[in-house]
């Protein structure tokens, strides 16, 4: 894999892992950001680009209500965000998917919007799903406050005085969001009209661009309420706390299929940060300058990991294996680097001394001192999901078979005849269109079921294959038995992408959906992952992170 990467290491192929590893559920379920995570890509272009940043619109009352505008100025186009901040009674505030009003909304406009478009979207946007939207707007988002911290921070800088620190520390947002839309959602623009665009044709860029212009929206807000109730003794906050607060995200199961509904896209991101951690571990020796940035982004994650608080039971004992994890890192330092190749041999220990959570955080350390050895891998990332879509049927029988002995042996070792292998069904909701997971024994709804389950597909296959001859082509069974067309699409597919399968079985009784939810999370950039159920999270996006001002001193307060 070289594609868009710099200084490509054909060696390094020697030290990737076998796909039985990197797509074991547990594993991923344990995932940690990395510098080619979503959000970091962004701000590296933005950063390397010199973009600028203005807020041309600010109009907002002491109440909070009101509208504003902040423009990101690439070098080709302009980009922005307009939000809407809205006086939300506290009985209405839900982060649930059924809402139907928030504290703020917003759009990413392409381009400049004049005032027409302001006053259109004032229409619209404050209404979310049931307002309409245009191709102009790439995204639909809103968010509601954390309630306790933004009062107190409010409260305190109209005193003149920053925030408890505890408290920031304790919720680390002024807002989250409950929904940030794309892809052509609610009439918004299609994938295809930014797909080209290098500044936003990566994985979710329009999306985490509008995440980060929202972080300058809630520290702006709180600031200029702040303002307004504390006159001249008001201040503003303090930069080192503001880096500290991100956007918390809560986000909910419709969220779990995405990672199965697109196989390409998952390969693609999870064959690139395997290839940067096999860069990485071929390496003939460690400089004086990566072990300095290793030792320093251990300290980073050591500090997080203290501040990273859950409620959740298996979040509780994930996080006490973090904390565990990185301390046995820290110690191993002492006597390390040693031996020819030391940053595999630091794995290797690593693989044997720590647990799945430790693991992926030793994974995303190790990256995070080899931007250019691994930053280009972030190119590699995209998919062009239309690729896959054509079945061969002129492909033989004997092939098939050989495939599914290759990418699905892992799938022929469940028994899909034992109750709790199919305990589960994964449905989409009358209500909301969001995907859902019921009880297939004890709920209705099992005849609605999504082809989520790819084992048991694969299992069904390999069963419809058996009275075929070899040098049958596939077109014979997909004549007589159309319904094994969507498993014979994904196996031509994890032919040639080898990393586009989860080896799980997502209908057995303890499946943990919680897992899909954190890979594809981490894969966004974010942090401080909280579970509140095996099915609902909270996380928090940009934290620690620049703001739009650090980059462009055109967004004036």
């Amino acid at each position: 894999m070289t594609c868009g990467a710099q200084n490509p290491m054909p060696e390094a192929a020697a030290f990737r892992r076998p796909a039985a590893e990197i797509m074991d559920l547990s594993r991923m379920g344990s995932a940690h950001p990395t510098r080619l995570s979503f959000l970091r890509s962004l701000l590296r272009r933005v950063s390397q680009e010199n973009w600028r940043f203005d807020r041309p619109v600010w109009s907002i009352d002491a109440k909070g209500v009101g509208r504003a505008v902040y423009r990101a100025i690439g070098p080709d186009r302009t980009y922005s965000l307009v939000a809407f901040a809205h006086d939300l009674p506290d009985e209405m505030r839900s982060d649930r998917v059924i809402a139907t009003a928030w504290d703020a909304t917003f759009t990413l406009f392409d381009g400049d919007p004049s005032a027409a478009d302001l006053d259109r979207l004032a229409a619209n946007v404050p209404l979310q799903e049931a307002g309409r939207v245009t191709a102009r707007e790439l995204t639909l988002s809103r968010a509601n406050r954390s309630v306790r911290l933004f009062a107190h921070v409010v409260e305190r800088l109209a005193a003149g005085l920053q925030p408890d620190d505890s408290e920031v520390d304790a919720v680390g947002y002024l807002m989250r969001t409950t929904a940030v839309y794309g892809a052509g959602k609610f009439g918004a623009a299609d994938r295809h009209v930014i797909e080209h665009r290098p500044e936003l044709g990566g994985p979710f860029q329009a999306e985490m661009l509008t995440v980060w212009l929202i972080r300058q929206f809630t520290v702006d807000i709180v600031e200029h309420l702040a303002a307004l109730r504390g006159g001249a003794l008001a201040v503003r906050l303090d930069p080192a706390i503001k880096q500290r607060l991100g956007v918390g995200n809560s986000t909910g199961l419709g969220m779990a299929p995405f990672l199965v509904r697109h196989p390409i896209l998952l390969n693609n991101w999870m064959m690139a940060r395997e290839e940067a951690l096999a860069r990485v571990r071929s390496l003939p020796a460690a400089t004086a300058q990566t072990l300095h940035d290793f030792a320093a982004a251990l300290a980073q994650a050591r500090a997080n990991a203290a501040l990273w608080h859950s409620a959740h039971p298996i979040q509780i004992a994930k996080l006490a294996d973090l904390r565990r994890d990185l301390a046995l890192i820290a110690e191993r330092l002492a006597d390390w680097p040693q031996g020819e190749r030391p940053w595999n041999l630091l794995w290797l220990w690593g693989a044997q001394a720590l647990s799945l959570e430790g693991q992926e955080a030793l994974l995303a350390l190790m990256l995070e001192p080899h931007g250019a050895l691994v930053d280009g891998l972030a190119d590699c990332m995209t998919a062009n999901e239309a690729d896959g879509f054509a079945i061969i049927g002129a492909m033989r029988v004997a092939e098939v078979r050989a495939i599914l002995a290759e990418r699905y042996g892992w799938a022929q070792q469940i028994d899909f005849t034992l109750p709790e292998n199919t305990a589960r069904f994964w449905y989409v909701s009358e209500e909301k269109l969001e995907p859902r997971l019921g009880f297939r024994h004890s709920e209705e709804g099992s005849a609605l079921e999504q082809p989520l389950c790819i084992a048991r597909l694969a299992v069904a296959l390999g069963q419809a294959l058996e009275p075929l001859a070899p040098d049958q082509p596939i077109a014979s069974l997909l004549l007589h038995q159309p319904e094994h067309r969507f498993m014979l699409r994904r196996l031509q597919i994890a032919a040639t992408h080898p990393l586009a399968e989860v080896q799980a079985n997502l209908i057995e009784q303890s499946i943990l959906p919680i897992d899909l939810m954190r890979c594809k999370l981490a894969f966004f950039g974010a942090s401080r992952f909280d579970p509140r159920s095996d099915k609902w999270v909270r996380i928090s996006l940009f934290q620690g992170a620049a703001y739009p001002t650090d980059f462009s001193a055109a967004v004036q307060k």
